[in-house]
């Protein structure tokens, strides 16, 4: 069995997938060249961040591929010793956005990392300028003052 399958076999049948979830992929049964594009490989990261089709599969975005990168960055976060620096959590009018940030801080919290979420709306120059204020005062112990 191809490994695409597989992945889309135990999506189907692992209880830690939603019902929704599975519900979407019964209904790509039978459609092979669906079943490899949403399975084929893995949703990477790239300088835009994560990107792709949202829906069901390892390929596309949902709570589960958001998940699976959130983890990422909270294990380096957690590597460099760095959890009570925190992360700011934005997000925009893009569909899932919102929910897609809820994502990112429940895992973020679950590692022990603090998560400072904007309650609305932001644009990236926002979150940029809160990105610089956290840190400024994540490192202040680090200067003396004269």
């Amino acid at each position: 069995m191809e490994e695409y399958r597989k992945k889309y076999e135990e999506w189907r049948e692992n209880p830690f997938f939603d019902e929704e979830t599975k519900k979407e992929l019964e209904t790509i049964e039978g459609n092979e060249e669906e079943i490899k594009d949403r399975f084929y490989k893995d949703l990477s990261f790239g300088t835009a961040g994560l990107r792709g089709i949202l829906g069901a599969g390892t390929n596309r975005m949902n709570r589960y591929t958001v998940g699976k990168a959130s983890q990422g960055v909270a294990n380096f976060i957690k590597k460099e010793k760095r959890e009570e620096d925190g992360v700011a959590i934005s997000y925009d009018s893009r569909h899932m956005s919102k929910e897609f940030a809820e994502q990112t801080a429940l895992c973020m919290n679950a590692n022990g990392i603090k998560a400072y979420v904007f309650q609305s709306l932001r644009p990236v120059p926002e979150l940029s300028f809160a990105v610089r204020k956290l840190r400024m005062r994540s490192r202040s112990d680090d200067y003396s003052k004269s």
